[in-house]
Formats: structure tokens, sequence, C-alpha cells
């Protein structure tokens, strides 16, 4: 939808807007309003998706390469991980 005012962004310059939006989402978090969580939440994802097509990553190869058989740690679907892991 953006696509070449974000390349013209950049990587940085994107990566900064994704930080102004996380830091919405932060006080979103902090609030009642699940309309303005969602729309906070939806920002943070299109700005993340932004960075990875200004970088030229395809993100959905990324997630499946990373989460397509489950944990990255414990392969399985639903986290068998102990605590102590980052999972």
């Amino acid at each position: 939808m953006y696509y070449e005012k974000d390349v013209a962004r950049g990587v940085e310059g994107t990566f900064m807007w994704l930080m102004e939006e996380v830091g919405e989402l932060s006080s979103a978090l902090r609030g009642n309003d699940r309309e303005n969580l969602a729309e906070e939440f939806a920002d943070v994802i299109a700005w993340l998706a932004t960075i990875a097509n200004v970088a030229e990553i395809d993100l959905n190869a990324a997630l499946v390469a990373k989460y397509g058989h489950g944990c990255p740690g414990c392969r399985r679907l639903v986290c068998e991980c102990p605590d102590s892991e980052k999972p």
C-alpha cells in the first residue's frame, strides 16, 4: 500500500515508526479501551511487516521456517520446554 514511501524511509526510519507504535501499544495495554488496544496491535503488526518488506524478507517464509513445526525448542505444537527456557 505504501511501498514506495516505506522504501524511501528505509529500514531505520521505518523501525522508528514501529517503536512509536510499540509505545502506543504499551499505553493501550494499561488502559481499558479494547477497541484502541485492537487498533494498536494491528498497527504494530503492520509496521513489523513493513520493515520485513523493506528489508526484502519474506515474513511468511521466516515464520514457517522457525515455527512451522511447532516450538523451536522442543518441536511440539504445544510447547513443553522447561519454564527456565526461553519459549
